[in-house]
């Protein structure tokens, strides 16, 4: 019998191979998120001539995944199941400036790490944060901080640095309501990195295109 019995489960993933079928249950995909930045990126006060770099900011574990983590302590990170972001995080984070200081209108041309296109500036960044803070006795609260240094490519002279910690409420404890509060959180962050990146002491181009005095 157990031959007669071992021989039915070959015939049966025999055929499953066959038929590019399988006998045993597949994992539901993750739900893929995306940063909801809702709010358009603040206008810059001066316009720049020069293009600007963004390169992917340095990330360390847990930091340079997909994953969307929660911190529920100081000592441990958990991971949301079932769903992840829909690239590493430092691209999130990249992606994200990129978009506001474009459409900020501050720079001439604003281009990320993967483009062959000459630069004048590069901005530099590491993410050291970026989670869900949901100790207990206190509300679920969004959490990023990057440290950023703005780079002049021709003498590789650094303009000005800043480091930014956004915290942004959540309004629940669930996947949704923190997929909003990082949406806030980004804006939030956008907005202060153009304020921080335009105040370099750069020439804008008004000033560039006043006469020199003789």
């Amino acid at each position: 019998m157990k031959i007669m019995a071992i021989a039915h489960v070959a015939v049966v993933l025999a055929i499953a191979l066959v038929t590019g079928c399988t006998v045993f249950p597949s994992q539901d995909p993750p739900r893929v998120m995306e940063i909801a930045v809702s709010e358009p990126a603040r206008q810059a006060d001066q316009r720049f001539g020069e293009t600007v770099r963004i390169d992917t900011p340095y990330a360390s574990d847990p930091f340079n995944s997909s994953r969307i983590l929660a911190k529920p302590n100081s000592w441990e990170f958990r991971a949301y199941p079932s769903v992840r972001w829909r690239d590493l995080m430092p691209i999130l984070v990249r992606d994200t400036l990129v978009g506001a200081l474009r459409s900020s209108g501050a720079f001439a041309g604003v281009i990320t790490d993967t483009s062959p296109a000459p630069a004048e500036l590069t901005l530099i960044s590491e993410l050291t944060a970026f989670h869900i803070e949901n100790t207990e006795g206190t509300a679920p609260r969004a959490v990023i901080e990057l440290h950023a240094l703005l780079l002049e490519n021709g003498s590789r002279r650094s303009l000005c640095r800043r480091s930014f910690r956004i915290v942004e409420p959540a309004s629940g404890p669930g996947i949704e309501q923190a997929v909003e509060a990082f949406g806030a959180a980004g804006n939030r962050l956008s907005d202060e990195v153009i304020e921080w990146v335009t105040g370099c002491g750069l020439p804008s181009r008004r000033e560039k295109d006043q006469p020199t005095q003789p």
